[in-house]
């Protein structure tokens, strides 16, 4: 028990650097009180630029995957509640609750997308491109960043049911579900204003959004 607490402690407290909020102090600023208000990836590419948003995608991102990789694993431990797979899969759920709410940053923090697929990556690589292309799909669509990024995080447990070679894999399935659901919670007021009519969109194809995107 004393293993897995301090496992999952840690990869929460991981997940809780946030990246826009971690460079923004760098700057002297804090992006909650830029722009959208949010402090994900979105708002940092439409406040702080392009440069800005790619590091912030590569903190976010890379620290799912050492949750994954590295924690869940880590040495020392004489040992272990849980088999190693069910392990990464909840080291991996922490850091995005950390990501989510974050205890070094008042628990206001980003919606989850990159460090999900961070730790989807360490966990399950096979289903990286197919999430991703369900995201780009539906980017291209709506325009939406908010819908698309809950469509492909819907799409990794239906994913996880319909590929699987070896077998339905429980705590794919968990995970999956469990991003799934972190996701949606994290875009509650996208799909707010989605309903009301009042959400931005990306400007694709000519396509100009109204405000901007949370």
């Amino acid at each position: 028990m004393l293993e897995l607490g301090t496992k999952i402690l840690l990869s929460y407290l991981l997940g809780s650097v946030n990246g826009s909020l971690l460079l923004g102090r760098f700057r002297g600023v804090d992006i909650r009180r830029e722009g959208s208000g949010n402090a994900g990836a979105t708002n940092a590419l439409r406040t702080y630029g392009l440069v800005f948003a790619l590091f912030v995608v590569l903190i976010d991102f890379g620290k799912g995957i050492i949750a994954v990789r590295y924690v869940a694993v880590m040495p020392g431990f004489e040992t272990m509640l849980l088999p190693l797979a069910w392990t990464a899969v909840v080291c991996g759920l922490a850091s995005i609750v950390g990501h989510i709410f974050p205890f070094w940053f008042d628990f206001r923090g980003g919606k989850g997308g990159a460090t999900s697929v961070g730790a989807l990556l360490a966990l399950w690589p096979v289903a990286v491109l197919p999430v991703l292309i369900v995201w780009v799909v539906c980017l291209l669509a709506s325009g939406y960043v908010g819908l698309s990024t809950i469509l492909a995080a819907v799409s990794m447990p239906l994913f996880a049911l319909a590929y699987r070679p070896d077998g339905l894999s429980l705590p794919l399935l968990i995970f999956g579900s469990a991003v799934a659901v972190l996701v949606i919670y994290a875009h509650r007021s996208n799909l707010g204003r989605m309903r009301d009519g009042t959400e931005s969109r990306v400007a694709i194809r000519g396509r100009k959004g109204r405000k901007r995107s949370r």
